[in-house]
This record gives C-alpha cells, structure tokens and sequence, in this order.
C-alpha cells in the first residue's frame, strides 16, 4: 500500500520515546547545539519512568561505595553482566542525579537534612534515593518536563530508513498524517514490551516498539529472553492490564511476604530473605502458590511507622480497591515488569548500525544481564541518555536525505491478536517455562499472524492515525513476541529471571548472551557468532563526550 506524505521536517538527532532517556539525551544533545525532534506517541506523562516508584540507585557518600554498587549488580545479573559497563554506569550516577537535581527534581530528606536512602532487594546498602515517598518516577518525569523540551505528541514512528552511510531519518504518523523527518542519528527511547502479558506494571504505551524498529533497521537485539517480573504487584482478582506495583521499598521498610497460611515465603530460599533479587522472590512466591494451589501471597506492612506518609502512592492504589495496608495484609503476585536485555548498544547507547542509537529500558548495555537489580533502570536511563545525546554529535553533517521513491513497507507488517498474544505468553513465557511450552508457543504464534505465514501482510489504515499506531503497536508486540520466544527456547538452563522448569540449573556453556535479528522474510534468527553483537562501528568515529 502506497501512502501519502502529508508533513515533512529535518533534525540533526530525533528522539523516539518521552520518558527519562529520551528528554535526558534530547537536552544534552540540544545543548551541544543539535536541532532535536523528540516524537512521542502518547502524552506527556504516558511513560514508564512516570510509573518507577522506587527510585535512583546511586552511591551513597558514606558506607558505599562504587565497587560495592557494582558487586550488587553483578550478583543479580547471574553471570551476564558486562562488569565494565557496570562500572561506566554506576560511575555516573552521582553527576546524573546532580545534574537532574539542577533541574528542579525534588528529593526526599530525612530529619537531619540529608537526602533519605532505602534499600532494595539485592543491594547490600541503603543506597535508593526516592521523592515523594514512592513517586520517584513522577518527579523525574515532572523536572524533565519542565525543561521545555519541544515534543510532538502523539507521533509514532512507523520504520527507521538507512542508507550506505546509516540512518537517514525516519517515517512517522501523528494527527497531521504520515510524515518523514530527514535526520542522520535517531535515538530510541520507546521503553520496554510489558504488554506482551496480560499483566504488567507498564503503562498501556509499553509494546515493544523500538525492539522492532531496530531490528527492522538491520539492528541486533539481545537478552530478551530476561524478562523481569516483579514479584509483588497489587493483585485483585480478574485483574489486567497495568497493574499497581507494591514498592520493593515496602519490604526495605520491614514488610514481610506470607502465605495464605501466615508462613513466610521466603524462609531458607536465600540469605537475604524477602530482600533476595527480584528473581528469586518471584519464582519463591510462584512456588508457593503452585504448592498451596492459589494466585496471590500477602505482604504484611502493618509493621512500618507512617505507612501512608512513606508510601502514599502504594497506599491509594490499595484503598481503591478496598485494602487498608495499615491494617490490612497486601495481596501480592509477580507481574511482567522489566526487560533485561534489548538492543544492543554500548554504553554511550551505540548499537550496531551507524546512526541509530538506543537508551533506557529498550537498550542493552550490558549492565543488567540475566536480572535488573532494583532501582537500576532510571539510572541507566540518565547516565546513558545523556551520553547518548552527546554522541549523537558524531553524526553531525553526514545528512543523507530520504529518496522519495523509498519504499516504506508499511502493509507487509505481520501482526496477532492481541488479547490472543498475552494470553499465550502469560501461559507459556511468564515466571516459569519450559520447553514443550515455548515450542507450542512459537507454533501458536505463527497461527494467530493475520493471514497465517504465506501472507504476512495486514492492510494499515492511512486514514486513521490512531488505528495505524494500534496496528503498529500489534506488530511490533507480535515481532517482540517471535524474537522472545526464540530466544528463551534456545536457553535451556535457568539464569536470572528466565527460568525453565525442565532445565533448573544454570550451565556454565551458556553463560553468554543471545543475540537476534531479522533474517530472511523479516524471520528473526539466532546469532551464533558473538562479534556480530559488538557496536564496533564505534571505533570509526571520534568521541563525543
């Protein structure tokens, strides 16, 4: 199908994505004097950064230390972690949050004037700092915001165009119809793929956008078989879509997880107990149920002093459905929360085609591995956005504008049932999988693409912006999906948070990441040579930080 353009722009840098990330780097880029055009596809607080309630993992200034921060994430990343992107990151960390700071964000302070920090599962230190009790990611969206950063709203992109040279621009949608923006870096900021389940703590806008962008754009992904699912969302019965997440930082506080049956869950499972990473405490509570057959646990936070003032934003969501945490024990069930791996980039958000970089939740830099410790994500997406805005300047004058007879494949976009797609990864590809469910799976799929695998094609509706980014979103879940499910067939171990009830254990020969991209007929397919994986591309070009 044919479109027409109907509104046309040029930038030095687009910035796909509004959350901390994406106005993180589309202000440092902007400094450096780049013209910048940020699209976001939903409204100025429809990210995940503005639902992050537990806060920034930073260095404390006294009983920490870098190497300690870095230890913790290594820990919790079972194996996978890249230990010198671990260190880059969390070395930035205090000059992002100063810099974040300057901006207007508002932390918590405790009686004696100093920032507050809690702890988090998996950190061995009360190195969290939070604003407004649990509304960190409110504030940090409100302080970026209020930067005045220009967004167009409501605009989604449709494909990523390259050349000989790398990116040329990109293809978008909005109100005003399709257009195409002349650029040569474009930075995905597009959050992770939560919709894929039918219960997630993403918002609605969470549908694996910049992984099929990237990988469309000849980009290699990775680690997608690491879905963190936190352990203790709000559970109501019949609950889905996005689901209200119980903070970590209620357990950091002294809340405690339980059965129907008032026994702890995690009891003997790990040295850290209710604090063990999010992995463990997940597949404990997943256990748990199974053994006693039930589909939530308790968490009891009676104990905590002022618990409606520490934690306000938990305790709305609670009284909304008729639980008083005060009084009241939480019902809790682990839900799809937080991709680990993504597209891979290097730590200045590189990846491994010239021009397009990628930050935040949809990146892999190598710092979470096979499990996200806690509190780590809007972190990354600070350090990493606002070098990724810097190195964008290297693309500087190497603009190769978008022939106009491109064509953009906008019909040839295979896409499930939505409803049909969560449903069948929340059975097959949720806490726990195994093998005979991955591959039923991967058969199901291929039969719920419109038109079945000899026609993948689904008409796009150029009249209505609004069913072309549905349909864009659909496609992008269902490319997602294919990738996921490819990749977590082939790890037959458990590893962080994929875990595989028919291979329990970890094995030592598959300590090592799995890479996808697109191969023949727009199929994903494995990458068995590492090399492929490495953003090497880089070396070419000088630094721009």
């Amino acid at each position: 199908m044919s479109i027409s353009l109907t509104w046309e722009a040029e930038a030095d840098l687009v910035v796909v994505g509004g959350g901390v990330a994406g106005l993180t780097a589309a202000r440092t880029a902007s400094l450096r004097g780049l013209r910048v055009l940020t699209l976001s596809k939903g409204g100025a607080t429809d990210t995940s950064t503005q639902y992050a309630q537990g806060g920034i993992a930073v260095v404390a200034p006294h009983g920490d230390s870098v190497e300690s921060h870095v230890q913790d994430t290594v820990i919790a990343g079972a194996g996978l972690c890249d230990p010198d992107a671990v260190r880059s990151i969390v070395e930035g960390g205090q000059h992002a949050v100063a810099a974040l700071t300057d901006l207007g964000a508002v932390f918590d302070h405790g009686r004696d004037g100093e920032v507050s920090r809690t702890r988090e599962g998996g950190h061995s230190t009360r190195r969290i700092i939070h604003a407004g009790g649990d509304a960190t990611g409110a504030e940090v969206q409100r302080a970026l915001n209020a930067a005045g950063l220009p967004v167009l709203f409501g605009a989604a992109v449709i494909e990523i165009v390259t050349g000989p040279d790398g990116v040329r621009g990109v293809i978008a949608v909005s109100d005003k119809g399709f257009g195409m923006v002349h650029a040569p870096a474009v930075l995905l900021a597009t959050g992770g793929l939560g919709q894929l389940y039918a219960c997630s703590t993403n918002p609605p806008g969470a549908t694996a956008d910049g992984i099929a962008l990237a990988l469309r754009a000849g980009a290699v992904v990775a680690d997608l078989e690491f879905l963190q699912f936190h352990p203790t969302v709000l559970f109501t019965p019949g609950g889905v879509g996005r689901r209200p997440l119980i903070s970590e930082a209620v357990r950091g506080e002294g809340a405690i997880l339980v059965d129907s049956q008032g026994n702890s869950v995690t009891a003997g499972v790990h040295p850290r107990g209710d604090l063990a990473p999010r992995d463990v405490v997940s597949r404990a509570i997943a256990a748990r149920m199974h053994e006693l057959g039930t589909d939530h646990v308790y968490l009891d936070g009676r104990a905590i002093a002022g618990f409606e003032e520490r934690f306000p934003t938990i305790t709305a969501s609670c009284l909304a459905v008729g639980i008083d945490p005060r009084v009241d024990l939480i019902p809790v069930a682990p839900a799809a929360h937080y991709q680990c791996g993504g597209v891979v980039t290097d730590t200045s958000g590189r990846t491994t085609v010239p021009g397009l970089y990628a930050a935040g939740e949809v990146a892999r830099t190598g710092l979470h591995g096979a499990n996200r410790l806690a509190s780590n994500s809007l972190l990354e997406g600070l350090v990493v956005g606002e070098r990724a805005g810097a190195a964008a300047a290297e693309r500087r004058g190497r603009a190769e504008r978008i022939p106009a007879d491109t064509h953009f494949g906008v019909a040839e976009l295979p896409r499930a049932d939505r409803k049909l797609l969560q449903e069948l990864m929340s059975e097959h590809a949720a806490v726990v999988r195994d093998g005979d469910g991955l591959r039923g799976a991967v058969l199901r799929l291929v039969g719920l693409i419109s038109g079945g695998e000899a026609d993948e094609s689904a008409e796009v509706r150029a009249d209505d912006p609004a069913a072309v980014i549905r349909d864009l979103e659909d496609a992008a879940l269902t490319l997602a999906a294919r990738a996921l499910l490819l990749a977590a067939a082939a790890r037959t171990e458990s590893r962080g948070c994929h875990t595989r009830s028919d291979h329990p254990d970890p094995r030592e020969e598959q300590r090592h990441s799995i890479g996808v991209r697109l191969g023949a007929y727009g199929r994903p397919q494995l990458i068995t040579d590492g090399s492929a994986m490495t953003p090497s591309w880089r070396d070419a070009v000088p630094a721009a930080h």
